[in-house]
């Protein structure tokens, strides 16, 4: 379980395909502190190390992530938001995210604001997910707010902070993004038969 709260942005530097598997290999400075086994939310999707070096770890993204998530359009390069399992007597400073994406959306508009920005998506509502105003969305792991939802889109505001020390810094329109829709609204929306 991931707070969706970012702890640090890592850059691909291998990819590596192996029959319907992909192996990604990411240079981060908790890199070192990990340990094989251990679950780490990558782009919002929980990958399991494989790997280690000094500065590097390896997970492995299955044919189905790559195929469901924004996993396999990475290439080396890409900063990648990274963050390790929530402990259980932290603050919880996020929301509860599972690391499970449920689909991907496309950023259709990016604005810059006086010193914040507001990204737009737009997701396929076809699948069932839903947003609500001032609800909970996880963007590519980030635990963020829904401002201006819609049936098939909503956007979110990027403080400074959030920018610097995310991915969101190389964002751009067209972009592919993994979501999590709030997981309390996931089985409201079931128990109401949506």
């Amino acid at each position: 379980m991931f707070t969706g709260i970012i702890e640090t942005i890592g850059r691909v530097v291998d990819l590596k395909k192996d029959q319907g598997n992909g192996h990604l290999t990411i240079e981060s400075d908790i890199s070192n502190e990990l340990k094989i086994d251990q679950s780490v939310a990558h782009n919002g999707v929980c990958l399991t190390v494989v790997a280690l070096t000094d500065n590097t770890h390896t997970v492995t993204a299955i044919a189905e992530t790559l195929n469901k998530t924004s996993i396999g359009k990475l290439q080396v390069g890409n900063l990648i938001n990274l963050e390790r399992c929530m402990q259980m007597n932290a603050r919880l400073d996020g929301h509860i995210v599972q690391g499970h994406v449920d689909q991907t959306a496309i950023c259709t508009e990016v604005k810059e604001m006086a010193g914040s920005w507001e990204y737009t998506f737009t997701y396929d509502p076809t699948i069932g997910n839903i947003t609500v105003e001032k609800g909970s969305i996880c963007v590519n792991g980030i635990s963020l707010t829904v401002v201006n939802s819609q049936e098939n889109s909503f956007s979110v505001a990027i403080i400074p902070y959030t920018y610097e020390h995310t991915n969101m810094q190389e964002l751009k329109k067209g972009d592919v993004v993994n979501l999590e829709f709030d997981i309390i609204g996931k089985y409201v929306a079931r128990l109401m038969g949506r």
